[in-house]
């Protein structure tokens, strides 16, 4: 009695080379979720720093114009003025004040000296950090808008745009983008655990790329 064995073109990965290949897809598809996520969070992140919280807080937006306050605030700077009493203010704080008192034309200069008039009010004088000399004119409470509390840099130009000619479609464009990106990926890990839990119910490995060995009968 003889036997023939019928080998076919294919074969069988080694457990090993499978392994291999699902460890490499593994940690590449982790690696760009993680990559995903965490873009979403700065953005996010960015976000609430630069419309929610000074909503919440009454503080406004600016973005810096001039050289006047580099290194500290760079032009394109998206400085956060929070409103302050100005009797708490003192020597090194930056404010954002009126040029004239009640136009909207501002400075966000620093203070460098505080004075104490005979009528109990104060004045302030202020300079740039990047100018060599303090500004000619006093600054009075009733000018001052705020003090920076934050700031985001280069995120003034954006902010700029956003309420100039952007204002009007950049916003639900980007809350948009943001909701479908996360309704994909949570999308995308349902269904992938979907699949894990029919292959395990079914013992059928994840990737099933084997190639099975055909045998010939005997006879």
């Amino acid at each position: 009695m003889t036997s023939r064995k019928r080998s076919g073109a294919r074969h069988a990965s080694s457990p090993s080379e499978v392994s291999a290949g699902k460890k490499e897809k593994g940690l590449l598809h982790y690696l760009g979720v993680g990559v995903s996520a965490g873009l979403l969070a700065l953005v996010l992140l960015i976000g609430a720093m630069a419309i929610v919280v000074p909503a919440v807080t009454g503080s406004t937006p600016m973005t810096i114009l001039s050289g006047s306050m580099t290194p500290t605030y760079p032009i394109g700077t998206l400085i956060i003025v929070k409103p302050v009493d100005p009797d708490t203010l003192a020597i090194g704080d930056t404010i954002t004040y009126q040029i004239e008192s009640g136009k909207p034309e501002v400075v966000t200069h620093r203070i460098i000296v505080t004075t104490a008039r005979s009528d109990g009010t104060r004045t302030f004088t202020t300079q740039g950090d990047a100018n060599n000399a303090p500004d000619a004119k006093q600054v009075f409470a009733a000018q001052i808008r705020g003090k920076v509390w934050y700031s985001i840099p280069y995120l003034g130009w954006v902010n700029t745009w956003v309420n100039g000619e952007g204002r009007g479609w950049l916003i639900p464009v980007i809350a948009g983008g943001l909701f479908l990106y996360a309704g994909y990926m949570g999308a995308s890990g349902i269904a992938g655990a979907v699949k894990r839990r029919k292959n395990e119910s079914a013992g059928v490995p994840e990737s099933n790329s084997l190639s099975q060995v055909e045998h010939g009968k005997t006879g």
